[in-house]
């Protein structure tokens, strides 16, 4: 059973920058591609940064550019994103999501399995 559990959220002042977390379970067959997404209050749903099983990144947003950073354990099946001078626009819902194949998708709904999120809050 695929399970994709995330961590790290929480309250951090504009600025500031936090460590998301998503450990990835139950894939059997091969490594998934793994991503961030994220939902801010009465908006849409939209991608923040995916990473395919070579390691290469696909970047949804040109907002986050240069401040959040997507990267693997392969070892240990966990995918984090470093999210670095934050602003209140990035407060949100963080959902962890991934899909079999070699390649990441061109938007959220090519993900397969979701986590159930974390809430990060930017506020002073």
């Amino acid at each position: 059973q695929v399970q994709l559990v995330e961590s790290g959220g929480g309250l951090v002042q504009p600025g500031g920058s936090l460590r998301l977390s998503c450990a990835a379970s139950g894939f059997t067959s091969a490594y998934p591609a793994i991503g961030w997404f994220r939902q801010a209050p009465g908006k849409e749903r939209e991608g923040v940064q995916c990473i395919s099983p070579s390691g290469r990144v696909t970047y949804y947003t040109d907002s986050t550019k240069g401040r959040f950073t997507i990267s693997r354990d392969g070892a240990k099946n966990t995918v984090y994103l470093q999210v670095d001078s934050v602003n209140p626009e990035d407060t949100a819902v963080y959902y962890c999501a991934a899909r079999y194949g070699i390649r990441c998708p061109d938007t959220w709904h090519g993900m397969d399995y979701w986590g159930k999120g974390t809430l990060v809050t930017v506020s002073s």
